[in-house]
Order: C-alpha cells, then sequence, then structure tokens
C-alpha cells in the first residue's frame, strides 16, 4: 500500500509552494496508480502515454479525462469496486456510493489513509466556515450510503464540536434535537433549509428564529451562492448561511466559504490537483479571477480508488485575489453543471438561474419550481414550461406576468409559467428534482 504523507494545509502557502508540493505527490501516486491500477495502465496504454512522462502539473493536459461512465463501466465489469480500484477489499474500511443511472449503485472504497484525509479536509472546511468546540451541529443529511454523513462526522468531531446526527426524515425530531441541545448549527442541503422554513412557519405555526441557530452550512446542491436564495434562507433563520462543495468521487467536500462570503476556498491542494477546461473543447482555462470552466481533478494521496483528471461535470466561476481572512487559495462557485446545462434557442440556461428569479419573488412565491421538458435535455423548444408555487400573491395574473418578463429578462430566454398553489410541487429534505421530462403525449413524468 501506498504510504500517506502527513497532510499540509496548502489554503495558507503562496502557489509556488502548493505546484512544489502538489508535483512532488503527483509523481508518487503516478507510480502507486501504475502498480495497482489496471483500468489507468490500459487508459495510459490506449493514449500511448507512459507513466513516468508526466512530472509536472501542466503534463497531465496531454492524458485523457477518465468519465463517470467509465468508473461504472468499470465496476459493471469488475465487480464489486471495478479495476480503477488501486487497493484490495480487504483494505478498504467503508464503502460509500451514490445513484447509477442503471440502477445499480457507484461505489468508493475507502482505505483507513483514505478516511484519515477524508476526515481532516471536512474539519478544514468546517473550521473554514466557523465551526469550533463551543458549537452543537445539527446534522440534517442523510446518514447512509452517502458521503455527506459518517466522513462529515468525523470532520465536525475533529473540530471539537457536539456533533448531532440526526439524519433525514425525522424533522421533528431535528425540531426537537435543536431546542433540547440548544444546536447552534445545522448543516444541510439548501433545498431541506427552505422545506424547515416551510415545516416551522405551515405545520407548526413557529418562527424559524425560534430555533437559534447561528450559522446554516448548506451543500451537495446549488443554492448557497444564489443571493436570493442566501437570503431567503438567512432572513427566515436569522443565521449566517455557508456552502461547501464536494464530490463523492473526489472529497466528500473539499471547498468552503469563510465569513467573506466570496467564494468557496479550496482547502485540499495537498490531496487534489484542481484543473479547469473548456467543457466543451476540452482544453484548459487559466485560473485567472473571473475564470470560468468546468472542474477537472486527479488525486494526490488517495489509495482505493484514485482517479486522473476525472471530470466532476461540476461548472465554477473562480475567484483568486486576496481574501480577508488570509487564506490563499483560490475561491471557487458552482454556477450550474455541465450535463444538465437547457439550451433555448441557442442561449445557456442554468437551473440555478431560474432558482434564482423565482426565489427572488419570495413572499409572492415559495421559491419551489420544477421545470417541464417534452425531450431529453439539453436542447429545448422554446418557451421553455416551468411549473411555479406561488405564494401570498393577490393578482395571480400580475405574478405569472412578473415572472415570464424578470426569467426573459434574467436569462434572456422566453418561459411559459404555469402557476399552482402551495404544497403542489415536490418537497425533499435532499436533494429536490427540479427536471421533469413528459412525453408529448402527457401520459405521465419520468426522472
Amino acid at each position: 500500500m501506498q504510504s500517506n504523507p502527513t497532510t499540509t494545509e496548502t489554503a495558507g502557502l503562496v502557489r509556488d509552494q502548493v505546484r512544489l508540493l502538489q508535483e512532488e505527490r503527483l509523481r508518487a501516486q503516478l507510480e502507486y496508480v501504475q502498480g495497482h491500477s489496471p483500468f489507468y495502465r490500459r487508459k495510459f496504454a490506449d493514449a500511448g502515454i507512459a507513466f513516468d512522462a508526466i512530472r509536472s502539473v501542466a503534463d497531465l493536459a496531454a492524458l485523457p479525462f477518465t468519465e463517470k461512465s467509465e468508473l461504472r463501466e468499470s465496476q459493471l465489469t469488475t465487480p464489486p469496486l471495478g479495476d480503477h480500484a488501486a487497493a484490495a477489499l480487504r483494505d478498504v474500511v467503508r464503502v460509500h456510493a451514490s445513484s447509477g443511472t442503471t440502477g445499480r449503485p457507484s461505489y468508493v472504497g475507502v482505505t483507513a489513509k483514505d478516511a484519515d484525509a477524508w476526515a481532516e479536509v471536512a474539519a478544514r472546511v468546517y473550521r473554514c466556515q466557523g465551526v469550533t468546540e463551543d458549537d452543537v451541529v445539527i446534522h440534517g443529511l442523510a446518514l447512509g450510503f452517502f458521503v455527506g454523513g459518517l466522513p462529515l462526522a468525523e470532520g465536525v468531531q475533529r473540530t471539537g464540536a457536539t456533533f448531532v446526527p440526526v439524519g433525514i426524515g425525522a424533522t421533528d425530531r431535528l425540531v426537537q434535537s435543536a431546542r433540547d441541545l440548544g444546536a447552534t448549527v445545522l448543516s444541510c442541503t439548501p433545498s431541506f433549509a427552505r422545506y424547515l422554513i416551510d415545516y416551522m412557519r405551515n405545520r407548526l405555526g413557529e418562527d424559524p428564529w425560534s430555533l437559534g441557530f447561528r450559522r446554516i452550512l448548506v451543500g451537495a446542491e446549488p443554492g448557497g451562492s444564489i443571493p436570493s436564495v442566501r437570503q431567503e434562507i438567512e432572513s427566515a433563520f436569522g443565521a449566517e448561511v455557508y456552502e461547501s462543495v464536494g464530490n463523492a468521487d473526489v472529497l466528500p467536500v473539499y471547498s468552503a466559504m469563510c465569513n467573506e462570503f466570496d467564494g468557496n476556498h479550496l482547502l485540499a491542494e495537498d490531496h487534489v490537483i484542481f484543473e479547469l477546461i473548456d467543457p466543451e473543447t476540452g482544453n484548459v482555462i487559466d485560473w485567472g479571477d473571473g475564470a470560468e470552466g468546468e472542474l477537472v481533478t486527479t488525486h494526490l494521496l488517495r489509495q482505493c480508488v484514485p482517479l486522473i483528471r476525472f471530470r466532476t461535470r461540476d461548472r465554477v466561476r473562480v475567484r483568486t485575489g486576496a481574501c480577508s481572512c488570509g487564506r490563499l487559495s483560490p475561491r471557487i462557485t458552482c454556477i450550474g453543471r455541465t450535463d444538465d446545462l437547457l439550451i433555448v434557442n441557442g442561449v445557456n440556461v442554468w437551473p440555478s438561474a431560474i432558482s434564482d428569479v423565482v426565489s427572488s419573488m419570495v413572499p409572492a412565491t415559495t421559491g419551489a419550481f420544477e421545470i417541464l421538458l417534452s425531450q431529453e435535455p439539453p436542447l429545448v423548444v422554446p418557451p421553455l414550461q416551468l411549473r411555479v408555487e406561488h405564494g401570498e400573491a393577490e393578482d395571480l395574473s400580475a405574478l405569472k406576468a412578473d415572472l415570464e418578463r424578470e426569467l426573459r429578462d434574467r436569462l434572456i430566454a422566453r418561459c411559459e409559467v404555469e402557476l399552482v398553489p402551495r404544497g403542489t410541487l415536490e418537497r425533499s429534505e435532499g436533494k429536490t428534482r427540479l427536471i421533469r421530462v413528459q412525453a408529448a403525449t402527457d401520459t405521465g413524468v419520468r426522472a
């Protein structure tokens, strides 16, 4: 097994120092992968590239990408973890999973050293978000296979904070526990934070402020960086909202907001090389301030499932200017997925942008909406069909007109809005499904 050097917090290092550390670890990681991963031996051979030809971060651009579909196929042909796994099952101490497109879960194995690294980076994320030993953290995320469960619990515990593993599906217990234990922090998805607002007001007839949270830590889906969604959650709870970004195949979390709220600091550059690419051409994009592209990752210390140039499909915007918190690492804001992009008459439309518009009209709307498509994305025959829950609006005709005008002005795409009563649309304590594809005959909805 590959040794695991002492982890080094890189957020305070200058860029040249970060690169030197990364390139030293990259060469060791590639040597390990060559010796343990049939998947990558085959992939490098097919590309006609020798492992020892990759000596620097810049050299990575010569390598092919690793796609999520390849990992799924690898596990189907070489179960249970795939021939991209570089550790024997006897060395795996835990297995996590994410949902798969074929119905079979996508498994991620973790060795003891991998688990330790996950916990260390998660602790950095929580410290960046201001969590201390004085906090009581209510965990409102799934606790099973989901990488946002046990790994984040270990991260919270390393900060010295008190971890309360409520999970999802028990909102009444979450409310009671928060009050009984004097909870100060809620960790959840943006969807659940908004669900809890609705639950408190319309089920219990109480103000969300009464729960006493000082921080709401959100992740696992877009929302924490959408101004109107942040404002809605902060206003309802009287708490600051901090976002984090992660990926089940990379690290459960690797980037988080500090109290300057100006993007998510990359906090794992000693574990992962982050590249930015043009999602259409695959060309590398420089990490300049304001640059946008798809995030691509390469592990530096991973044992069980080390990935090289893995396409996360997260489309991000970069901030590289100095942050007042003192961290020197780049910051990212996830602005969508390169695989949930909608194209309406040649215009790119992201569900997160629609969410921003709909949420900006709360309380006339509830903030809940869904996108109805007559064919598989990304191409959409205009107008883009939306169902939007109305809230306290007195004139629904005027609200419909206002929404359609604002959507057209902000998205540069024509939308047709159907207003439906509060409670009509699906609510979720996890990730809320925003896009539904309907058959042309409207005989049913399929995911």
